[in-house]
């Protein structure tokens, strides 16, 4: 082009053109995958083991007590805390160690600050497990008023309680039960457990429990 000649000019219609997109979401082969129940315990056992979380298969909650029991003997707690929900209540942890003070969560109406204190203080923390996923090897704590986040996310040992038929395979499971709750009905904190808390500064230097509990059991109950 002469450097006398003026450009062709482009046109804009103002229409933006949508790139195609054949596939949306999850293929289905993927929304219809699933194994059986006992692949589902085995494979979350596989992989929440691979990223240093620890996981126990107990027969019953009475089993799960004896395990709590014992093993905050063995770790010497003095002061655990759990959530104010009926399924721990079953546990009868106070009956069962006399020596360490067991504390629910919100049970004396002292508030949030004072209750997210008393976590942080805490050699164990024992919560129920609202959702779990085989193939990550994650579980799913929702947050309520007598379900503080701070039981799971403060002490520096966390128990989480599992009942054996509520892992999923995929995470899309859960992700649609909660979606289905819609805005209005979700809790103000959904946390999703994968083994220990770890951390990494900007050279890789892998740090566990610094920012969440450094020993996590997954107990799975049934």
């Amino acid at each position: 082009m002469d450097k006398h000649e003026k450009p062709e000019r482009l046109e804009w219609s103002g229409k933006a053109v949508k790139p195609e997109q054949p596939l949306r979401g999850a293929p289905e082969f993927w929304r219809t995958f699933h194994w059986d129940k006992q692949e589902r315990i085995e494979r979350f056992t596989q992989n929440f083991r691979s990223v240093g979380g620890h996981v126990e298969r107990l027969a019953s909650p009475e089993e799960a007590s004896e395990f709590i029991a014992d093993k905050a003997r063995e770790l010497r707690a003095k002061y655990i805390v759990r959530q104010q929900e009926p399924d721990l209540e079953q546990l009868h942890l106070e009956a069962k160690l006399p020596e360490a003070e067991v504390a629910v969560w919100n049970s004396d109406g002292s508030g949030t600050d004072y209750w997210k204190a008393r976590a942080a203080e805490a050699d164990i923390g024992v919560v129920m497990a609202d959702h779990a996923v085989a193939y990550t090897g994650s579980v799913a704590v929702m947050s309520s008023p007598e379900k503080g986040r701070s039981v799971s996310l403060l002490p520096t040992v966390l128990m989480i309680l599992i009942p054996a038929d509520c892992i999923k395979t995929r995470l899309g499971e859960v992700l649609k039960e909660f979606d289905e709750l819609g805005p209005g009905r979700l809790p103000a904190g959904i946390h999703f457990i994968s083994g220990p808390s770890r951390s990494s500064d900007i050279e890789n230097d892998l740090t566990i429990g610094v920012h969440g509990p450094g020993i996590v059991y997954a107990l799975i109950v049934g």
